[in-house]
């Protein structure tokens, strides 16, 4: 299997992770979850907001969650965000829906993560549909110069 971008950073910036993968295409989150066995409590899907006129922004939540935007504007310091189209996704951060990881998008969009996942080993996508990697938030964190904030609306 190709490593993807994603792997490659992590392995650059000596960020230890473990390679999960699975069949099936581009599943729900949950499904991922339950694909990989793991609580999905650990697992996290990388979504992306914007505010006008183009500003992105890279939220990062348990795949059971809901981002609350009210929460993501917040962390983000602006009025409002709002989701970036689907459509939109791979021409700003050159991953698809279902593969998008928090790292090695084409820019380095100001990254937050959920507070749940702070001192956790979680599970994002490994830049792939159908990878995955365990790595510790800490090193995601790092690697992205992100920040932790509280935006899952349970």
């Amino acid at each position: 299997m190709t490593k993807t971008n994603a792997l490659r950073i992590l392995e650059k910036e000596g960020a230890a992770y473990v390679l999960h993968t699975y069949q099936g295409g581009a599943l729900s989150g949950k499904e991922v979850a339950r694909v990989l066995g793991e609580e999905p409590d650990r697992v996290f899907k990388t979504l992306v907001a914007f505010a006008a006129p183009a500003r992105y922004y890279v939220f990062v939540i348990p795949v059971a969650a809901e981002l609350d935007l009210k929460k993501a504007a917040k962390a983000a310091g602006e009025k409002s965000v709002e989701m970036l189209p689907q459509k939109q996704l791979l021409p700003a951060t050159g991953y698809v829906h279902g593969g998008c990881s928090p790292v090695g998008m084409k820019k380095l969009f100001p990254t937050f993560f959920d507070d749940s996942a702070r001192d956790k080993v979680i599970f994002v996508s490994a830049g792939k549909v159908g990878m995955q990697a365990e790595v510790a938030c800490a090193d995601l964190v790092r690697i992205t110069k992100g920040s932790f904030a509280p935006l899952a609306g349970r």
